[in-house]
């Protein structure tokens, strides 16, 4: 079975329960990492009061989204947003230039539970305004097994006790594709394809992107850990610490919900060279 992320409560105690739905802290990868990428990510908040104190507003961390055009359009795993299904306000923590980050609300425009993925739009648009933030494109080949990825994300310096004018910390996790599975991300749903990452999914990183070192474009979303027997190729490789591994949704569910949508997306300038056969 694939362990989500997140939780269906609504009550603010549930909300607080998510906290641990996200990532672990990934070996760093600068040299493709760099601020342009990182600003495409923002984190999934709830917002808890309605005025700001000293350190801006307190709110409750849930996962990451990023951008994948100019509109203002993010993508994020479904179970990032299972909490909001009860009326509650998803909001997005966005970093500015030379000021605290700002929460800005993320409207569900559409969602794809037996795939785990879900698109949002932020209101305002932070691209027509002060803001630092990018997009992501999205690949059009689909992640090969052994292809060198790595998992971008953010999380407050406090998880259980976040405020706004605190910049988030960075994780980078590189790892590389292990396998395809196939597991139900959803009760009663038909079987969906997972890949798996060679790096443990623990704190914070449900609905990061997962970039390809080579084309550095997304190539799926963090899901959460894999708790399945993994398949026999997996054991026997050398090269795979004995950490439970990630498993990562392929980017083609998200782009099949964005076509239905009618939501445009980037892809890379110079696409990836010929990919190996599974």
């Amino acid at each position: 079975m694939c362990q989500n992320n997140g939780s269906s409560a609504s009550k603010l105690v549930a909300l607080l329960v998510c906290l641990f739905g996200c990532l672990t802290v990934g070996a760093a990868s600068g040299d493709f990492a760099d601020d342009a990428s990182l600003s495409a990510v923002c984190p999934v908040a709830y917002q808890l009061d309605q005025s700001p104190s000293s350190r801006g507003y307190h709110y409750s961390f849930f996962g990451n989204a990023f951008f994948i055009n100019e509109q203002g359009y993010l993508l994020t795993a479904a179970h990032v947003l299972e909490t909001f299904r009860d009326g509650g306000q998803p909001y997005i923590l966005v970093s500015r230039p030379n000021s605290p980050p700002r929460l800005l609300q993320a409207a569900i425009v559409a969602v794809d539970s037996e795939h785990d993925v879900a698109i949002l739009l932020a209101t305002p648009n932070p691209f027509a305004g002060n803001h630092k933030v990018a997009f992501l494109p999205l690949a059009p080949d689909p992640a090969f097994r052994g292809q060198s990825v790595i998992a971008l994300s953010l999380h407050p310096p406090k998880l259980q006790n976040a405020h706004t004018f605190e910049v988030p910390r960075e994780d980078r996790s590189s790892s590389e594709v292990l396998s395809y599975e196939s597991t139900q991300l959803e009760k009663s749903a038909p079987a969906a394809d997972v890949f798996l990452l060679s790096h443990p999914v623990t704190l914070g990183q449900s609905g990061s992107p997962v970039l390809a070192l080579d084309s550095r474009a997304v190539v799926g979303l963090v899901e959460g850990r894999w708790l399945r027997s993994s398949a026999a190729s997996i054991a026997k490789s050398s090269s795979l610490s004995s950490s439970t591994p990630g498993a990562a949704i392929p980017i083609r569910y998200a782009i099949a919900l964005l076509q239905r949508q009618s939501i445009s997306w980037h892809t890379p300038q110079s696409p990836p060279s010929v990919l190996p056969a599974r």
